[in-house]
């Protein structure tokens, strides 16, 4: 395949996307169902950063180090399918072998959904703003199912566009999201090896961040998750499908635990505990510890050390 450099590039349309890969005109202008699979005639792809302002829905097979997307680029083998929100980049790897990859892609512009409440809750899909490397890969049984939607999806978008069309669209993408979020829930689950081993090093990280002789500040999930080498999104969807709490409600209750071992092994203060925690006010510290512990530190300090 051949190089291009032409520095970032920024597609607005979907009708940019479709002549930047070499396809023809997409049948609707919000909307694109796109078989992937390989052709000698694809264009020259740029190799710098690639931004795509719109929804992005694809499963694909067989391709190695194409994509460069989060962490790491990454291998598609079996069925395996991604989810990437508008203005997110991508970066191709136009020295990698395309010849066998397969699969379907399903683009949408932001306006297809505005009139929609499905606009307002795609956010709530959280594997929207996962990393490439926490893609969702599915079994055989499960990558037919989210075929036959796609398949259906398809066949709608090629029919002669009536007052239906984009309700009947929206109703099997809302159903493909659903079904989404079960495999999702099911991968946190039967991957439980990794994800096991993903939870003990965040609460050894948070542990030894509280473990300092003065903490600086709390630590966001932001924050943790960058040092995890995982998005947050991702951190806090696997915490909670495992264990039934967010990243944050994990790093609050690690917090408390610290603050209730310096409050009954040592003499400082509240307000020295609050500040060796990383609270810049004490107030903030005693209203979580209430409402972590139903009891004030001061009225738990007191009570433990008077039994």
């Amino acid at each position: 395949m051949k190089k291009t450099s032409t520095g970032p590039v920024i597609i607005e349309s979907l009708a940019e996307y479709h002549k930047l890969v070499g396809l023809p005109k997409p049948e609707h202008p919000l909307i694109s169902v796109i078989e992937v699979k390989y052709s000698p005639d694809l264009p020259a792809l740029p190799e710098d950063k690639l931004i795509l302002n719109f929804y992005n829905i694809f499963l694909k097979r067989n391709i190695s180090n194409a994509l460069f997307y989060g962490q790491r680029y990454f291998d598609f083998s079996d069925g395996i399918m991604g989810f990437s929100l508008p203005k997110q980049v991508f970066t191709i790897n136009t020295e990698a072998d395309f010849t066998k990859i397969s699969g379907w892609m399903i683009l949408i512009h932001p306006d297809f959904l505005r009139k929609y409440d499905l606009s307002k809750r795609i956010s709530s899909y959280g594997f929207f703003s996962y990393n490439l490397n926490e893609a969702l890969h599915l079994s055989e049984k499960e990558e037919r199912v989210i075929e036959q939607i796609m398949l259906n999806i398809r066949t709608e978008y090629q029919q002669p566009i009536d007052a239906f069309s984009q309700d009947v669209i929206v109703s099997h993408l809302e159903v493909l999201l659903n079904y989404s979020n079960r495999y999702y829930n099911r991968q946190f689950i039967t991957r439980n090896s990794s994800e096991e081993d993903l939870i003990m090093r965040f609460e050894l990280m948070i542990r030894n961040i509280f473990d300092q002789e003065s903490v600086t500040h709390i630590p966001a999930v932001n924050e943790i998750a960058d040092r995890l080498n995982v998005s947050p999104h991702y951190l806090s969807d696997m915490l909670r499908s495992l264990t039934g709490m967010s990243a944050q409600q994990h790093i609050h209750n690690l917090l408390i635990e610290k603050a209730k071992e310096i409050l009954l092994t040592t003499r400082l203060s509240i307000n020295e505990t609050a500040y060796k925690l990383g609270f810049e006010y004490p107030q903030y510290f005693n209203r979580l510890f209430k409402t972590k512990t139903g009891q004030t530190p001061a009225n738990f300090r007191k009570e433990i050390s008077y039994n």
